[in-house]
């Protein structure tokens, strides 16, 4: 079946943050149940329950050490369940190899065989399954040409560019047609720049295609920018699952506030001292505003919004936005604030200066207490 004929269809499923345990399984692409992978004493993957829809951009996001990749090689096949239950589209896989599962993986390292052509690395996988030689090559050159590589069907890898030889990989990974793409921190090779394109490109060419991606990172940017959804990784357990906009805005617990984006956390009594309102609370910096000499003192009681004053410690400058470290000299010596401002011409700001900075009270949001 050529690939601009494959039969995932076009519709991405919706991302929302809602369990689906009732879910028809025909709509879901990964399931675990309670999944379990230890090595000796390290609880690697420690009872995961998760589903991964049919046709989404899945984010795995997570330091080193905390699941994610052992999750990936468990769909792949690489590696086997101590306990629990896996299917892909329905069909329970414990026990099945890789090679019977309808799944394919993109390497950080690309795994390109170097005496091969482009086109033969591409086609590697068809000749392996027995494909005719005619059928094999049109396959591939299909497959090249999904990923912008058309014409380069007889050069070898040493000859590419890191973005090239990664399109290469990612065609050959395409060309089997598999219903689930595996990548394993495939961007991890690549230039800033050349990564951020590599992110548009993948994610249009998932969009285009319907597959459903499950995409390997510890760059919060690209699983942020790419999935529909993502799954937060710790060891050994998924700690929040949702969509970019709720992990981000809504961080479940500390961990997560402080591992995806940077963020305040406004202790109990600081955040009481400060609003009125007690808990753990996150405060991305970019929320905070700073206060001009102009601008009004308003009592928190009269506005929605909350305000204190504090010294700044240190300012960075990032090109379009400065981050600042902003010691409050309101409810507590010694907390400070990361502030991130949009970059103003002709601001004279430094340390040591002293500013008032106020942010909106819905910007906090409540975590548990872990």
């Amino acid at each position: 079946m050529p690939l601009e004929a494959m039969p995932w269809g076009d519709a991405v499923a919706a991302p929302t943050d809602v369990p689906l345990p009732q879910a028809d399984s025909r709509s879901i692409a990964v399931r675990f149940q309670q999944v379990a992978r230890h090595f000796g004493e390290v609880r690697a993957v420690d009872s995961v329950d998760l589903d991964i829809r049919a046709g989404e951009f899945f984010a795995m996001l997570g330091p080193s050490g905390s699941g994610k990749t052992t999750c990936l090689r468990l769909i792949a096949g690489f590696e086997q369940p101590d306990a629990g239950h896996i299917e892909i589209f329905g069909e329970t896989v414990e026990g099945v190899p890789a090679y019977r599962r309808n799944v394919n993986t993109v390497f950080q390292d690309y795994a390109l065989f170097p005496h091969m052509t482009v086109l033969d690395n591409v086609a590697y996988a068809l000749r392996v399954r027995g494909v005719g030689k005619g059928e094999r090559r049109e396959r591939a050159r299909r497959a090249l040409a999904l990923v912008q590589l058309e014409g380069y069907d007889d050069r070898r890898p040493a000859q590419l560019s890191g973005g090239q030889r990664q399109r290469v990989a990612l065609a050959r990974a395409l060309v089997g047609e598999p219903k689930v793409l595996l990548l394993d921190e495939p961007l991890g090779a690549l230039d800033l720049k050349l990564r951020e394109q590599m992110q548009v490109e993948l994610k249009e060419l998932q969009q285009r295609l319907g597959i459903t991606f499950v995409f390997v990172t510890h760059d919060q940017s690209e699983a942020l920018s790419m999935s529909d959804r993502l799954a937060v990784f710790n060891e050994g357990r998924i700690v929040q699952i949702g969509t970019p906009e709720e992990v981000y805005d809504r961080p479940r617990n500390r961990f997560v506030a402080g591992f995806v984006g940077a963020s305040n956390v406004l202790e109990p009594d600081i955040a009481e001292a400060l609003s009125g309102l007690r808990g753990p609370f996150s405060l991305r910096p970019e929320r905070i505003s700073l206060l001009g000499d102009a601008d009004p003192q308003v009592s928190n009681l009269e506005t929605d919004f909350v305000q204190a004053s504090g010294r700044i410690e240190s300012l960075l400058f990032h090109g379009a936005t400065r981050r600042l470290a902003v010691t409050l000299t309101t409810a507590g010596t010694g907390t400070t604030l990361l502030v991130t401002l949009p970059a103003a011409p002709g601001q004279t700001l430094r340390p040591g200066s002293a500013v008032r900075l106020a942010w909106p009270r819905a910007a906090m949001h409540v975590m548990d207490e872990s």
